[in-house]
């Protein structure tokens, strides 16, 4: 790795407001900040220099330069407050990625860009550059998971501890949150990261032939049959994630459960076990509490997998993170498609924040990347958004907003404010925080959350 490798990926994005590379040690070896304007530390104030030297009040674990030395992982899309020797505060969105020579980690690289309130906000995310270390890892980790939500922010802290057991994992959410996401974030955050991660939905696939893929076959058990491993066997030392469980069979629940509990299974058209050591991680897209009453999840397996319960909540109530979400895949589809959105345009943001999402994250996704493909101007407006979104938005604005006579102005007005306050609670950390964000009191706050019943 070169410095002159460095220079060429920073032409080649135009996202990067700076860039420091350090040596093993921390130590840093080249810098560049096109934003003196903004950050007023010049090369000679930082090379020589380790961060922690540059900015005492940040500690080590705080430090993605430090973290990513120690654990050789890179670190993509981190949000960090910076305050330079001059009393200067910017905040920064930072990927760092190891450098990596002979299977060793000899430095790292940090870039950076300046995403400060106040600022024209368009391409905010960094895109993932590939090829700096020797390996890829095709699994998402925790810092794949792109949130301004305190609610999501809150599951990528519980994650890690989640990890560190073996202890079975349920999580629910609807479609398009990013169950396989968090999935994957597990295994990679555990000590099992190296061994398989194996994922299998449930819907997929018959019943009739789940059994044969969920165990394993024997050559001549019936017509066409081979040797071959079940799920468990192929993720043998690793993590099982099982997606849409609430869709399985009941009578394969029951098999699922006896080789969850016995720890073994045994191919069809066999009788010796096999025994495995594997985490669960299953996932349904309905309430776990309704699949148990409807049935369509057996309760003594439902006991089984739910030792932990994540419940991530669907892009609606994740109001904060549409917009954050917005910038990062219009970055995103910036650097695949080679082009230069800035952003979308006010009446696309005013739908955005008010659409209701059924598809959630990855709806919102698609939709940005539908009008990447049709786009004429330099912000995405609402002819190159998909007509069912634009014209659902626009029934159910006329039914709500203009004329539906079934509510009166009160009922209009409670209904704004709600949405209001959520979006304070979800874009803050603190009880404190939002009520400061609303300017209004911590009690007047605390007695509208009752109101409304908000959490």
């Amino acid at each position: 790795m070169t410095y002159l490798n460095i220079e060429r990926i920073l032409n080649m994005y135009n996202y990067f407001d700076g860039a420091i590379i350090t040596d093993e040690k921390g130590v840093i070896l080249y810098y560049t900040n096109f934003r003196t304007d903004l950050y007023d530390l010049r090369c000679q104030d930082i090379v020589g220099k380790t961060v922690l030297q540059i900015h005492p009040e940040m500690k080590e674990n705080e430090s993605s330069i430090m973290e990513v030395l120690k654990t050789g992982k890179p670190i993509y899309d981190r949000v960090q407050k910076l305050t330079t020797k001059h009393g200067q505060v910017t905040t920064n969105i930072f990927s760092t990625l190891p450098i990596i020579r002979g299977g060793k980690i000899v430095g790292a690289i940090d870039l950076s860009r300046c995403i400060d309130a106040g600022m024209e906000r368009k391409n905010i995310v960094l895109p993932k550059v590939d090829g700096i270390g020797e390996t890829k890892d095709d699994l998402y980790t925790v810092d794949d998971i792109i949130t301004t939500s305190s609610q999501m922010k809150k599951i990528k802290t519980l994650i890690p501890r989640i990890a560190s057991t073996d202890s079975s994992v349920l999580i629910y959410g609807e479609t398009g949150t990013g169950k396989e996401l968090i999935a994957q974030s597990i295994h990679t955050s555990s000590i099992r990261a190296n061994k398989p991660f194996v994922s299998q939905n449930c819907a997929a696939i018959p019943p009739t032939l789940f059994e044969s893929i969920l165990f394993g076959t024997t050559k001549g058990s019936y017509t066409g049959a081979e040797d071959r491993c079940g799920l468990f066997e192929t993720a043998n030392k690793g993590t099982l994630f099982l997606d849409e469980l609430n869709s399985l069979d009941m009578n394969m629940q029951a098999k699922l459960l006896k080789a969850i509990e016995e720890k073994k299974i045994t191919r069809i058209g066999s009788n010796k076990p096999v025994y495995f050591d594997v985490k669960i991680i299953s996932a349904v897209n309905e309430s776990p509490y309704d699949c148990l009453q409807e049935k369509k999840i057996r309760g003594d397996l439902f006991y089984r997998l739910n030792t932990v319960q994540i419940e991530i909540p669907p892009l609606r109530e994740r109001i904060a993170d549409i917009a954050f979400l917005t910038d990062y895949f219009i970055a995103s589809y910036n650097s695949k498609m080679n082009k230069d959105v800035l952003g979308v345009n006010s009446e696309v943001q005013k739908l955005f924040d008010n659409y209701n999402w059924p598809g959630n994250v990855r709806e919102l996704k698609n939709a940005i990347e539908g009008a990447f493909n049709i786009i004429g101007s330099r912000f995405i407006q609402m002819e190159n958004l998909p007509q069912y979104i634009t014209r659902n938005y626009s029934a159910e604005n006329e039914r709500i907003e203009l004329y539906n006579d079934s509510m009166t102005l009160i009922e209009k007005i409670n209904s704004c404010e709600k949405r209001l306050i959520a979006h304070a609670l979800d874009s803050t950390s603190s009880m404190t925080a939002a009520a400061g964000k609303l300017k209004i009191s911590k009690q007047t706050l605390n007695y509208k959350l009752k109101k409304y019943g908000l959490k």
